[in-house]
């Protein structure tokens, strides 16, 4: 991947995966992520009926494990994206980077672009040890086709926008404890109520809008038709990556303009 970028990004891309592959917190939660897969999918598969093309998720029940390990790496992304760029205001090392990186724009494009590939790469794992699972213990129970083909693909762009979300928020906070809290109390907490306040009062598309709703929609393609907080998967992918942009964005411009 390396050998493809431009020459003057390739330092700072190497030091930045330096960076991420040597934190015992950062293996550990590679490590840990496929184990939720195995886990959960398996357990998932071996419980559950034959599929229902009827029931939700579309995929069939046995599949949930599957939805529970994407929604663990996804959160796991977003944790990782924050931790990884606010941890250089934490321990004051911004200023050290940017003299070596003196171009902030390479500076930040070296960042995101390194966190959204580990998020990937550790989702693209995590969904593998889960079809694996699937293939083994859920046939005739999981719909194998273009629509779990379409799951796992919503599963790794959702981490990898989540990442880049996370770290965003991060450069723009410049606290990754206060980014992560962000982050968790949305995704957990404040956007879940404003589900149930928007349904309760009849605007229940205006949900379709956030992030989070955006994400389930993009990766639960297929499923839940009914409801009025999720839009079609094209238009959910089109929002969270919009939500992408302006994070990541507005994070790149933070770190551009502002004194370190």
């Amino acid at each position: 991947m390396i050998t493809l970028l431009p020459p003057d990004l390739v330092p700072a891309v190497n030091s930045e995966i330096r960076k991420a592959s040597t934190l015992r917190a950062n293996l550990m939660l590679a490590a840990v992520l496929p184990g939720v897969a195995l886990v959960a999918c398996t357990a998932t598969a071996l419980v559950s009926g034959p599929a229902d093309p009827g029931s939700d998720p579309a995929t069939g029940a046995a599949s949930i494990g599957l939805y529970l390990a994407i929604a663990a790496a996804i959160l796991a992304a977003a944790v990782f994206g924050a931790v990884g760029a606010g941890a250089e205001y934490r321990y004051e090392s911004m200023p050290v980077t940017a003299l070596f990186t003196a171009d902030r724009d390479r500076l930040v494009a070296s960042k995101l672009l390194v966190t959204g590939a580990i998020a990937l790469a550790t989702t693209f794992v995590v969904e593998l040890v889960g079809l694996i699972c699937l293939l083994g213990f859920g046939r005739g129970k999981v719909e194998f086709g273009m629509r779990l083909v379409t799951v796992l693909g919503g599963g790794l762009l959702a981490a990898t926008c989540w990442s880049l979300i996370g770290a965003g928020l991060a450069l723009m906070l410049r606290k990754s404890s206060i980014a992560i809290a962000a982050l968790l109390g949305w995704l957990l907490i404040a956007e879940p109520l404003i589900w149930v306040v928007a349904n309760a009062i009849g605007i229940g598309g205006v949900a379709t809008l956030l992030p989070g709703s955006a994400t389930i929609a993009a990766v639960a393609a297929g499923s839940f038709p009914d409801s009025d907080i999720l839009a079609p998967t094209p238009a959910a992918v089109v929002v969270l990556l919009l939500w992408t942009i302006g994070s990541a964005g507005g994070g790149w411009w933070t770190l551009r303009t502002r004194d370190l």
